[in-house]
């Protein structure tokens, strides 16, 4: 299984290529640098679900809280793995 997550971009690095444009995400407290090849509408502060190192749509922020709720959830209801 595949697993996008939601990230705040929180850094741009300008290129003059598209394709070799990057960001930095904040990937609930952890960032991360990511390819905007895809996505070449994110802006500072914009939401983008990410795979793989690579942002491939922008969210709106409400989505992006529905999604962090939604794994928060599931990482209650797992049971607890030992060692």
């Amino acid at each position: 299984m595949c697993l996008a997550i939601p990230g705040k971009l929180v850094q741009i690095a300008d290129d003059a290529l598209p394709e070799r444009r990057k960001g930095k995400v904040d990937l609930g407290g952890v960032r991360k640098e990511i390819s905007l090849a895809f996505t070449p509408q994110a802006a500072l502060g914009d939401y983008v679900l990410v795979h793989v190192g690579f942002a491939f749509t922008v969210i709106d922020e409400a989505e992006a809280q529905r999604v962090f709720t939604t794994l928060q959830e599931l990482e209650e209801l797992s049971p607890e793995v030992p060692g």
